[in-house]
């Protein structure tokens, strides 16, 4: 057998790679050497001695044997790759007698190169915390026994660096960003108030004091009634703002949404200006139009001609052509909602406005209901801007800022804006909601 081994290495003038399985002894030694629980794989490389003059094998007078040269690899196998809580068994079906074996005249463990396949994932730290553990290399390792098994060694290194947990990184926040409360009937954060501004100079901007460094802003362009100032709506425009969106209240309102578009045109070019406070800081696919009035319609326009806008609420409104050239032509994919008083001349315009055929957006008729008796005998044409804000604010935090959990409020048989009280600034209820929605 020795002769039929030596005369194939002789002949093939190549090199036998062998792995060597450990035994219990080698086994326990290795685990306690290197002290991390792990298991050393170990082969031999066997190359015969040449003669540089004549390139044949070199013969050990001593044994009449080639002279062969020995090369021990040894592979530290992790502990996520071998259970060292008991020995190895040993393969004794292809171990090769020791006898066999000419002494090596080089030991030298070869260091492995190829660390692409066994690099550690390291969770653990050091007792500080900061830094990851490495594994201890061995010090001792037992001359190990060559095996003629096939398998491939698989080469690693205890000083490869490690892969360090990325449990600690920040997550990037999504979506548009708005003040944590949520509470549509209160301002929230503090804001820039500013009037002359606007595309015209004329108009009004209001926007977060602290714009966010994480998530962009949504937008809504306010429309005032035909002949009001837009001052007159500071306080739906201040509790917009003070939601975490930018608003441009407009200095007019013609109802064909060419005021509206103009606004978002200069807030598009501003988030496009490197030199601007809100340089990248506005999500121009999250738009939203509202108003009063003609203000209303305005916005009912700007939903169906301008495709940055994705929603409208109409406060006291409604299409003054019998409900033809409104809701109708909002897009399917968009969605709306008309608010009228019980009282408000607009009334007979937003019911039209809503029920006519064909209607395919996800859209909501809004009644305003026991409002005080006054003047106009309960919730007239001025309701919805003052009185009824904070249905607006909820509607543009539910389709701009993706509160889902608000769909609730407005669609169904029962919620905060289908049959709950109406409840005024300072927590005083006046009134019902009486709403119903379609598409959704």
């Amino acid at each position: 057998m020795k002769k039929k081994i030596l005369t194939i290495l002789v002949a093939a003038g190549s090199l036998a790679v062998m792995n060597c399985g450990s035994d219990s002894d080698s086994v326990s030694n290795a685990t306690s050497d290197i002290g991390t629980g792990a298991v050393n794989d170990t082969s031999v490389v066997i190359n015969p001695v040449l003669d540089p003059a004549t390139g044949l094998p070199v013969i050990d007078p001593a044994t009449g044997l080639p002279m062969m040269d020995t090369t021990v690899v040894m592979t530290p196998v992790g502990p996520s790759e071998a259970d060292t809580s008991a020995p190895l068994p040993v393969d004794t079906s292809t171990v090769v007698p020791q006898d066999t074996l000419v002494p090596p005249t080089d030991s030298t463990i070869v260091p492995p190169t190829d660390t692409s396949t066994t690099t550690p994932d390291v969770s653990s730290s050091s007792a500080n915390g900061n830094e990851p553990v490495e594994p201890s290399s061995s010090a001792n390792v037992e001359e190990p026994v060559v095996s003629s098994s096939s398998e491939t060694p698989v080469s690693s290194s205890s000083s490869v660096a490690p892969v360090v947990s990325s449990s600690s990184e920040v997550p990037v926040a999504t979506g548009i960003f708005l003040s944590e409360g949520g509470d549509e009937g209160k301002d929230e954060l503090q804001i820039e108030y500013k009037t002359g501004s606007s595309w015209d100079n004329a108009g009004i901007l209001a926007y977060p004091k602290q714009l966010s460094t994480t998530q962009k802003h949504g937008i809504v362009i306010w429309g005032p009634g035909g002949g009001t100032e837009p001052t007159a709506y500071e306080g739906i425009i201040r509790r917009l703002a003070s939601q975490g969106f930018v608003v441009v209240g407009l200095k007019e309102s013609p109802g064909d949404a060419s005021q509206a578009m103009k606004a978002i045109d200069w807030l598009e070019k501003k988030n496009q200006n490197s030199s601007d406070i809100f340089y990248n800081k506005l999500d121009m696919t999250k738009v939203g139009c509202s108003g009063h009035s003609m203000g209303g319609l305005e916005s009912e326009q700007a939903v169906i001609k301008d495709k940055r806008v994705i929603t409208a609420f109409m406060n006291n409104s409604g299409d003054r052509n019998g409900g033809g050239n409104g809701a109708v032509k909002v897009p399917k994919e968009k969605t709306i909602a008309i608010l009228y008083g019980e009282v408000g001349m607009e009334r007979q315009n937003a019911i039209a406005d809503y029920n006519y055929n064909g209607v395919q957006a996800g859209a909501c008729l809004i009644e305003m209901n026991g409002g005080p008796q006054n003047s106009e005998g309960g919730y007239g044409h001025g309701s919805g801007s003052w009185d009824g804000k904070a249905a607006t604010v909820a509607w543009m935090r539910w389709h701009l800022g993706g509160e889902d959990k608000r769909k609730a409020d407005f669609v169904g048989t029962s919620g905060k804006y289908i049959n709950g009280p109406v409840i005024l600034d300072g927590g005083k209820t006046q009134g019902n909601w009486k709403t119903q929605c379609k598409n959704f």
